[in-house]
């Protein structure tokens, strides 16, 4: 979620289901007249570039960042979590402009906003608060969020769901889901569509505000006795299916805190590192998008604020207990045995054992040396992810070697991948193999 919106600009969002269709059209046809005309210009010049070029130009990139933007929701969504999930692997130039995604928001006109507000609250909304301020404070790919004061003196922030979204997800993963396999993303050999199963279902979970309550909730109960984090309140009132209202907590984005001391930063990142071990270990749920913007770093206490419980969800037993033996191994720098775990946890299949099995042993090789050392690890250092981008890119390479994990991990590992993501965003360095040993141990099987 954006929370800074002096960037963003009135836009109302598409709520039929025939004008989001018109969206994607209008996308594709954008794109199709791109690579005919970039395809004639590179001919001429005496090239003969592959489908693939001429589909990942940085026009079209933009043209795909603009409309995932507008049309927000389940688009805007995949969106985001391709350039966060796979931002080490993508072509530079999509990458780069798909990550604005992150950084983008729009928001609803006054007019729209009130016409949601009536629908959910009723035609006197304006009644219950002292002041309601309608230009928000953060918005994202669902909703957008506003602060407020309630009569009875209560600071609030009021999360609004667009109109429309909850609606259109089912067709607007699947638009998406298109759009990529044509750009050359999505192999058409790939067999995604229980993937796309757990993107909808996970994506109509995050569009139901009154189970994002209670998962708050639940998270708040969780960590009562535990000094490091805050969770804001639930206002039931005026929590609705399409309305979330909360108490407003102060704090700034945690990225921010690169500018800060080497220790202080340690210190906040080791906090999240330690609550997704016990998500994964201890609780047997997480909130698994790991969005920068729903950790604030709260200046006057030191405490991290966690913002958005949509994404939260069961981590089956199977796991939970697959994680922990692909760590004992990593642990342990036993190559043979965080294969076999790797294999048993579905991240590899037989077929890249057989077929790449030299290069798979020096991708394990290098994460295993990188991971496993009893020193403290620098998640700024990225010297080693080109080796593994390019390792891993001979891989993808062989078609028969293809491999989706299941869904269930790939919710954890996103968490995973994206916590590292923010370690490196803010430059922390801490000793990783003591502190998962420790949980380890601390925390029984």
């Amino acid at each position: 979620m954006t929370d800074d919106t002096s960037w963003g600009r009135q836009r109302a969002v598409p709520s039929g289901r025939l004008s989001r269709l018109a969206g994607f059209g209008g996308l594709a046809a954008g794109v199709a007249g791109s690579v005919i005309g970039e395809g004639a210009k590179r001919l001429a010049a005496g090239e003969r570039p592959s489908l693939d070029e001429l589909i990942l130009t940085p026009g079209n990139a933009q043209r795909l960042t603009d409309r995932l933007s507008h049309l927000r929701g389940a688009a805007m969504k995949m969106g985001q979590m391709i350039s966060m999930d796979a931002n080490d692997m993508l072509p530079p130039e999509l990458a780069q402009i798909l990550a604005a995604l992150r950084d983008r928001g729009n928001f609803m006109p006054t007019k729209q906003l009130d016409g949601v507000l009536k629908a959910e609250w009723g035609k006197d909304w304006r009644g219950v608060f002292k002041w309601f301020n309608p230009r928000p404070i953060a918005a994202a790919s669902i909703g957008q969020v506003h602060k407020a004061l309630t009569r009875e003196g209560e600071l609030l922030a009021v999360k609004v769901q667009y109109p429309g979204v909850a609606n259109s997800i089912d067709s607007d993963v699947d638009n998406v889901a298109s759009l990529l396999s044509i750009s050359g993303l999505l192999p058409k050999e790939l067999d995604i569509e229980p993937l796309l199963k757990a993107a909808k279902e996970q994506l109509k979970e995050e569009a139901d505000y009154l189970r994002e309550g209670e998962q708050m909730r639940l998270y708040a109960k969780r960590l009562a006795h535990d000094d490091s984090f805050v969770v804001p309140s639930l206002n039931e009132a005026l929590t609705t299916p399409r309305i979330l209202a909360m108490s407003f907590e102060e704090g700034g984005p945690i990225e921010d805190l690169v500018s800060q001391p080497q220790e202080l930063r340690n210190a906040t990142f080791e906090k999240l590192v330690r609550l997704v071990t016990r998500e994964l270990f201890e609780f047997g749920v997480m909130q698994t998008d790991p969005n920068f913007a729903n950790f604030r770093y709260r200046k006057a206490d030191g405490k991290i604020v966690l913002l958005d419980f949509g994404a939260a969800r069961d981590v089956e037993p199977q796991v939970t207990q697959a994680y922990r033996k692909l760590l004992e191994a990593g642990l342990d720098a036993d190559p043979v045995r965080i294969k076999q775990e790797a294999l048993n946890a579905g991240f590899i299949n037989e077929a890249v054992i057989e077929r790449q099995g030299e290069t798979l042993d020096r991708i394990i090789k290098i994460i295993s040396d990188e991971m496993s050392r009893d020193a403290p690890f620098d998640f700024g250092n990225r010297e080693f992810v080109p080796v593994l981008r390019e390792e891993g890119m001979s891989i993808a390479r062989d078609k028969g070697s293809w491999h989706i994990p299941p869904a269930e991990t790939l919710f954890v590992q996103r968490k995973v991948s994206g916590t590292a993501m923010l370690g490196a965003r803010m430059g922390a360095v801490i000793n990783l193999r003591r502190i998962v040993e420790e949980m380890l141990e601390i925390i029984p099987a």
